[in-house]
């Protein structure tokens, strides 16, 4: 079965938002309203509606380090992962977790970057060499 993630998260302005999915992460924008905006998230469905976004603290350990929970992203190949981490990190993005490995060597090797959205709402971004590998 094939099935595409649909996921909705606030933001506190469309406009905005539009021009970070938009024009930073390069998600092609989809049906909106004065209240949401729907986007093609790297072939998954993100609505971002107006409302109060998600709290999130550093409470999830992994490979030793702190990431923000609850956050959601992707996962991509990894040639297309590395083209996006060279866009955001030319646009000076500001990172969470700048693009690195994690696990080298070892089973669920994947490169990984990590950053908030203009209202806070944390995105975190996967690369692997093989997609096959994901789950292992």
């Amino acid at each position: 079965m094939k099935s595409l993630f649909h996921i909705a998260v606030n933001v506190t302005d469309i406009a905005q938002a539009c021009e970070f999915y938009e024009g930073v992460l390069g998600c092609r924008r989809g049906r909106q309203t004065e209240s949401w905006v729907d986007f093609n998230f790297f072939g998954h469905q993100l609505s971002l509606h107006l409302g109060e976004p998600l709290q999130s603290k550093k409470t999830g350990i992994v490979d030793e380090t702190p990431v923000p929970m609850p956050h959601f992203g992707i996962v991509l190949a990894l040639s297309d992962w590395q083209q996006l981490a060279d866009k955001l990190m030319a646009e000076q993005l500001s990172f969470v977790i700048k693009p690195c490995l994690r696990f080298a060597g070892l089973e669920g090797e994947q490169y990984t970057m990590f950053f908030y959205d203009p209202f806070g709402n944390p995105i975190e971004v996967k690369g692997f060499a093989d997609l096959n590998k994901v789950f292992v």
